[in-house]
């Protein structure tokens, strides 16, 4: 301001202006370049500060992998067999309604192609799920897009640290999801909730997209850590100072599939060396493979604290507060 003041006057005064006008290009230019090199440091500082995981709850036992992870509770008796259990590939195709080499060779390993009875057991079972969760525990449907924006990654923790697992749009700066949870969570980014209207409860059916980058030579066989494959999602907002009973209210809608089913379970208390990078606590439910004779996880419940809705901005007022009442992150 005071440069162009200085040019300014110089021009009323009928004198040469030529040496101010060119110090304010050089400062122009200096202020640029400055505004530029902090645009680089600030996006380097988010980078680093998009990369740092959640801190794990108090509750959380500490462990440096799976081993290590606490059984909270089991149901259901394990079945005995006269003989040694078949493998559910085996079983699928001998019926006839899994079909593992068409599937490879319509898009390559880690697919599978579902017919007759078997696409029909698919199909019944979100339709069992989706109309438990909305008729028996409250959820409220959705269903969201399979593509999202970078934006919508971040939110919910995939971006930036793991977009290597992802599968992106070539020429499109969009992504398939991984999961349900990535569009639902996002329904509300940069939102603020009415605190009367928490908790909000949903439930999407979704096909899901991994690329599975670190799981090379495991479970090469069957239907597990597939490219593709279909979830049901359960997705809660609430306050914090309800998120663990949302927890463990969440987690036993998740059981209650599994109870409906009459499939055994366990419900494990995943340790901090087993957690995913954004929840702050999970339970694993594991369902009980015959054919193996072992638990697999079949569902993950975890509760993010404020982690997802500070990163998303999801924030909420709270009840009978005023529009310029002081909110909250969800």
């Amino acid at each position: 301001n005071k440069g162009s003041e200085e040019v300014a006057r110089l021009r009323r005064a009928k004198e040469p202006a030529e040496t101010a006008m060119a110090a304010m290009k050089q400062l122009g230019d200096r202020i640029k370049d400055a505004e530029g090199a902090l645009r680089k440091v600030e996006e380097a500082l988010t980078d680093v500060a998009l990369r740092i995981p959640n801190l794990p709850h108090a509750s959380v036992p500490v462990g440096a992998d799976a081993s290590e992870n606490v059984e909270v509770r089991r149901w259901g008796t394990v079945p005995s067999f006269s003989s040694p259990p078949k493998p559910h590939w085996e079983v699928g195709e001998q019926l006839g309604i899994l079909d593992f080499d068409r599937a490879a060779k319509i898009a390559g390993a880690r697919f599978s192609v579902m017919t007759g009875a078997g696409a029909r057991l698919e199909r019944a079972l979100i339709n069992y799920m989706l109309d438990q969760h909305t008729t028996q525990h409250g959820y409220r449907e959705v269903l969201p897009p399979l593509m999202v924006n970078r934006a919508s990654m971040t939110g919910t923790g995939q971006l930036p640290k793991f977009e290597e697992d992802l599968f992106r749009m070539k020429d499109e700066d969009y992504f398939l999801i991984p999961t349900a949870e990535v569009p639902v969570t996002n329904l509300h980014r940069e939102e603020i909730l009415g605190g009367d209207r928490l908790p909000l409860r949903y439930t999407a059916y979704t096909p899901c997209f991994r690329r599975e980058a670190g799981s090379y030579g495991k479970d090469t066989r069957g239907l597990i850590r597939l490219h593709q494959f279909n979830k049901v999602e359960l997705v809660a907002f609430t306050t914090p100072d309800r998120s663990y009973d949302e927890l463990e209210l969440l987690t036993g809608h998740a059981e209650s599939i599994l109870q409906g089913l009459n499939l055994p379970y366990r419900v494990m208390s995943l340790c901090t060396g087993d957690m995913g990078f954004s929840a702050a606590k999970t339970y694993d439910i594991e369902v009980w493979l015959p054919s193996q004779q072992q638990y697999r996880e079949i569902s993950s419940c975890s509760n993010f604290e404020s982690f997802q809705a500070r990163r998303a901005s999801i924030k909420y007022r709270p009840t009978g507060g005023k529009k310029e009442a002081k909110t909250d992150f969800v």
